[in-house]
């Protein structure tokens, strides 16, 4: 990523408050992933794009020996204090899912949990997952689907967003198997890929889901931004974001959700 495009992606996910969006509407997300990841004790791991580190986290109360990176600061420090309620210690560091500075090999397992998905060039971070990993050890990701609930909110936000940086890729296809496979090829082997959904009843209705997201979600909250200024286009997109809920609702008293996610196991070939 360029320089400006890193400043624009930091800070739009330090926008909100997306440390408590995790632990509130995804919180038992990470640990899902350090559990299919067969993380345990005596393990050097890498959560890569961590976050607020709900991965990270889970993986350091496993007994493995963690480094939290992401390329937003203010994350990091949410989690540092997170961990610190938990007694969990880790590293937390600061640091481009597209260019890690970190050794070749250097770690038994390569995590992200709904986080390298958001770097804009899919082959320069699938590169970089690679190569830090030993030769065979795991990589594993959980990444929002395409087709899933998260996949259709972006694809409703995209008509109001700015235009992607040259050569970017979208998120959601990190939630397809083939562009998964595509992207890692030969450098992998003992790929496994598993769809699942995480139930999401934290609101009451549509329009609160809709609410949530803008005063949280950094991504929803920079495209609500680009349209302050257009009360027609704000009011266009209130009412898609609420009938995507709407769609979603599996019926009952209050809003009730499955969102769709695809969990990725690998190890490392050579």
């Amino acid at each position: 990523m360029g320089d400006a495009v890193k400043a624009a992606h930091r800070a739009m996910w330090a926008t909100g408050d997306y440390p408590a969006l995790a632990d509130e509407v995804i919180p038992d997300l990470g640990a899902e992933l350090v559990r299919a990841a067969g993380i345990g004790r005596g393990q050097r791991v890498l959560d890569v794009a961590a976050g607020a580190g709900n991965a990270a986290i889970a993986a350091a109360l496993a007994g493995a020996d963690v480094v939290a990176s992401d390329l937003t600061p203010e994350l990091l420090d949410a989690g540092k204090a997170a961990a610190a309620g938990l007694g969990a210690k880790l590293e937390w560091q600061v640091a481009d899912a597209e260019a890690l500075p970190y050794a070749d090999g250097e770690f038994d397992a390569v995590l992200s949990c709904v986080g390298v998905m958001f770097a804009p060039h899919h082959e320069a971070t699938a590169a970089e997952l690679v190569r830090v990993c030993r030769p065979g050890g795991t990589i594993g990701l959980l990444n929002w689907t395409p087709e899933g609930f998260i996949g259709r909110m972006f694809g409703v936000m995209k008509p109001y967003a700015p235009p992607p940086p040259p050569g970017a890729q979208p998120p959601p296809l990190w939630g397809r198997p083939e562009h998964v496979q595509a992207l890692f090829g030969e450098h992998v082997a003992e790929v496994g890929f598993r769809r699942e959904a995480l139930r999401v009843d934290l609101f009451e209705k549509p329009g609160d889901f809709r609410d949530y997201f803008k005063s949280r979600y950094g991504p929803t909250i920079s495209v609500y931004n680009r349209i302050a200024d257009d009360p027609d286009k704000v009011a266009a997109l209130d009412e898609a974001l609420a009938d995507l809920a709407r769609e979603h609702d599996r019926g009952g008293p209050t809003l009730s959700m499955d969102w769709e996610y695809l969990l990725v196991t690998a190890r490392r070939a050579g």
